[in-house]
């Protein structure tokens, strides 16, 4: 079946860096979009930046844009995402998702496919 599995969470000072991996088995993964999202407590889960399947397109939500980078490894199935100048209010659980039709701004209802999430929580 189809696995996506995250990791390079952590706690973090404000004005650190982290990169998050998503790693992905059991589907074809040069076939699918993906997509980072997060969801703080109390908040509903929100699109961060997301990657077409062959890495040409990306797009990144207001409050990341400048500071996170999406990239794609296909022959490694694995997605990336660099965050760096993180602030407390970036903290959050994040999640990697694929799904198949590109969409700038893709919505969490279009993803096909979820992983299990990995937290990130940044000091200040």
């Amino acid at each position: 079946q189809v696995q996506l599995v995250e990791s390079g969470g952590g706690l973090v000072r404000g004005g650190d860096s982290l990169k998050l991996s998503c790693a992905a088995s059991g589907h074809t993964f040069s076939n699918y979009d993906m997509a980072w999202f997060r969801q703080a407590p109390g908040k509903e889960r929100e699109f961060v930046a997301g990657i077409s399947r062959s890495g040409t397109n990306t797009a990144y939500a207001d409050s990341v844009k400048g500071r996170f980078t999406i990239s794609r490894d296909n022959a490694k199935s694995t997605v990336y995402l660099q965050m760096n100048s993180l602030k407390p209010e970036d903290t959050a659980v994040y999640y990697c998702g694929s799904h198949t039709r590109w969409i700038q701004y893709v919505s969490r209802f279009d993803i096909t496919y979820w992983g299990q999430g990995t937290q990130v929580t940044v000091s200040s």
